[in-house]
C-alpha cells in the first residue's frame, strides 16, 4: 500500500509492539527498522534506520503504564522523524494517557490532557489517531487534525456473534457513559439500563441506584475505560440484586491497574472483555474471565484511508 503523496512508514515504540505488528499484517507492510532503547540513566534515546524523506509516516504508540516513558518515546520518534524530513507524522494514540484529566477538577489543578497534547504537536506531530477518547472534547485540545476512532464496531460484531440480542440489555456504569452506551444499545437494537453511583474518593465508588428494568436480561456494561474495576464489581453486584441474569462488560481500554485482575476475576461478573489499545499484562492474558479483542484491522484500516485521502469517518456509519 502506498499514501496519496509518498510511501507509507510505520514506526513503533515500545507501549504495544504485538498491536503494531497486526497492523503492519492489516496492511502488508513492514515496520520501519527503528531502535528505541534507554541509556543506563533511563534516557530514551531513538534511530531511525530507514529513509522517510518525503514518506507519510505513521507512528503507533499507546501512552499507557509507564504512561511518562511512553509518552516520551512517542515525542522523541516524532522529534526524529521531523528532523528526517518525513513529510507527514500521524501519531496513532490507541490509549490515550491522561485523558482523564480533561479539565479543572478544583484549584489551583491542571487540565493534564491539554498538555500531552500541546506537547504532540509541538513535537512535530501533523496529525493525531486516537480511540474511544475519554471525552471526545479532548479532539479540541488538539490544534491539528484529530480522528477519533470508535471500538464499537468491533464490539459489536463479537456481541452479535455471542449473545441472543432478545435477551440482552445494555448498561451504562454510570451517567457520564450514557451517550457511549446509548450509542451501541442502537447499533444492536437492545434498551438501555443507567448505573446511578457516587463516588467518595478518587478510586472507590458506590452504587446507588439502578434506572431501569434489568430483571431477567444479560446485561452488558459499556464504558471507554477499566482502572481499578471497582466501578464495574460494584454495577454487577447491583444489577445481579435487581434480577439481571447475567452481566458481562465490554470496556475498550483496559488499563487494569494494582489489584483489579484479582478483583475481577474473584468477582460475579461473567466476563469481561476489552481490546488489545493496550497490550495486556501475563496476569491478565492468564484471567479466565477477561478477554482481548483485537483492534488491529480497525485501525489499519483508518491508516489506509488517511493515507490515501479517503473518509475516515464513514467506518463508522
Amino acid at each position: 500500500m502506498s499514501a496519496k503523496n509518498g510511501s507509507i512508514k510505520l514506526v513503533a515504540g515500545n507501549s504495544n509492539p504485538v498491536l503494531a505488528k497486526e497492523i503492519a499484517n492489516w496492511l502488508d507492510l513492514s515496520l520501519t527498522k527503528a531502535i528505541v532503547r534507554r541509556f543506563a540513566d533511563m534516557e530514551i534515546f531513538v534511530e531511525i534506520q530507514e529513509n522517510v524523506r518525503g514518506s507519510d509516516v505513521f507512528v503507533i504508540q499507546s501512552t499507557s503504564f509507564p504512561a511518562n516513558d511512553h509518552l516520551m518515546e512517542l515525542l522523541i520518534i516524532t522529534d526524529a522523524l521531523r528532523r528526517a524530513s518525513a513529510r507527514r507524522i500521524t501519531a496513532v494514540v490507541p490509549y490515550f494517557g491522561y485523558a482523564r484529566q480533561d479539565r479543572k477538577a478544583g484549584p489551583r489543578t491542571p487540565i493534564s490532557a491539554k498538555l500531552v497534547a500541546n506537547l504532540i504537536t509541538h513535537a512535530g506531530a501533523d496529525r493525531v489517531m486516537t480511540l474511544d477518547l475519554h471525552a471526545g472534547q479532548i479532539q479540541g485540545f488538539f490544534d491539528i487534525p484529530t480522528d477519533n476512532l470508535y471500538a464499537s464496531p468491533v464490539m459489536v460484531r463479537d456481541i452479535r456473534e455471542r449473545f441472543d440480542l432478545a435477551n440482552v440489555m445494555v448498561v451504562s456504569p454510570d451517567v457520564g457513559g450514557v451517550v457511549r452506551a446509548r450509542g451501541l444499545a442502537k447499533r444492536i437494537n437492545a434498551p438501555l439500563a443507567i448505573i446511578d453511583k457516587r463516588r467518595e474518593r478518587a478510586g472507590e465508588s458506590e452504587v446507588m441506584n439502578v434506572i431501569g428494568d434489568v430483571a431477567g436480561y444479560t446485561c452488558i456494561l459499556v464504558d471507554d475505560i477499566v482502572d481499578s474495576g471497582g466501578t464495574l464489581v460494584n454495577a454487577a453486584d447491583a444489577l445481579l440484586a435487581n434480577g439481571a441474569k447475567e452481566v458481562y462488560a465490554y470496556i475498550t481500554h483496559g488499563v487494569l491497574s494494582g489489584g483489579a485482575v484479582t478483583r475481577i476475576t474473584s468477582s460475579r461478573l461473567k466476563e469481561l472483555v476489552i481490546t488489545d489499545s493496550i497490550q495486556p499484562t501475563e496476569a491478565v492474558s492468564k484471567a479466565p474471565n477477561i478477554r482481548a479483542l483485537s483492534i488491529a484491522d480497525l485501525i489499519a484500516e483508518a491508516i489506509g484511508r488517511t493515507a490515501s485521502e479517503e473518509s475516515v469517518s464513514s467506518l463508522f456509519d
